[in-house]
């Protein structure tokens, strides 16, 4: 997950201000986490404990994104996300915004099969997003990201996203120029995979993504997602970004490690 985090809080500075060139600071301290981070860490928490009574363990997933959200209120919600953190009774909204992309990663940790990935994250998504683009780009990062963990090839990762879920028939240069803010789960999520697939190493990927300018923080985190699967990530940069977290945040992460003996 910290791939996820590290794309996160390396874009969130971007967002609102896009660069279109791999050349800038990794950290500063203007850097912070948002949404992205907050959404994964919640659903990592709730996927600590999963159990077999899945309807019971979808309560406890909404319970869990409300209780941990709320105690993050200013990490950049949307506006039918922040009305839903405060619903007592809270439905999906048929979203399809890249939100659904962006918390997916722990799913790739604990599942032992394609099967299972595409069931835990459709299960995941559609508390909020469930519109069928919404439930499409989680199950495509949850995919990448499992076949990424385990062992698979770049060719082998476009070719089963190409041929379930994006065509992926544009490279980084061709829409650098004029890529643009997009929160929609297609106009993002691609783009996201692609910046992995282009990538040298983890930097390079999150720089990748960054570079195209958009949404850069969940764009990044998409991506962050899958390099870290695939490549690691380099201790000084777990190093770094840690210490952008709170103590509770952390604790998280260390329980998720821990458990699903990352």
């Amino acid at each position: 997950m910290l791939g996820t985090i590290i794309g996160d809080v390396v874009g969130s500075i971007y967002e609102w201000d896009n660069i279109k060139t791999k050349a800038f600071p990794l950290f500063t301290k203007k850097n912070f986490f948002t949404d992205d981070t907050v959404m994964t860490l919640a659903v990592a928490k709730a996927l600590l404990n999963l159990n077999q009574d899945l309807k019971g363990w979808q309560t406890y997933l909404i319970q869990e994104m409300q209780r941990i959200g709320l105690q993050y209120p200013h990490s950049g919600y949307g506006g039918h996300f922040r009305l839903w953190l405060r619903s007592k009774n809270p439905k999906p909204y048929n979203s399809y915004g890249n939100g659904a992309g962006m918390r997916i990663s722990p799913v790739a940790y604990v599942a032992n099969s394609v099967e299972e990935v595409k069931f835990l994250s459709h299960l995941i998504t559609e508390v909020t997003h469930n519109h069928p683009e919404g439930i499409k780009a989680a199950e495509a990062i949850a995919i990448a990201t499992y076949l990424a963990k385990t062992n698979h090839s770049k060719k082998d990762i476009q070719t089963y996203i190409q041929k379930h879920y994006y065509p992926l028939k544009f490279t980084l240069d061709e829409i650098r120029p004029t890529y643009q803010f997009d929160v929609t789960a297609q106009g993002s999520t691609p783009q996201a995979i692609v910046a992995f697939l282009e990538s040298e190493d983890f930097e390079d990927a999150i720089r990748n993504a960054i570079s195209i300018g958009g949404d850069s923080d969940t764009v990044a985190a998409m991506t962050g997602s899958i390099a870290e699967a695939f490549y690691g990530v380099p201790q000084s940069l777990k190093t770094e970004v840690l210490g952008y977290l709170t103590d509770d945040l952390k604790a998280i992460i260390k329980l998720f490690t821990q458990q699903y003996k990352i």
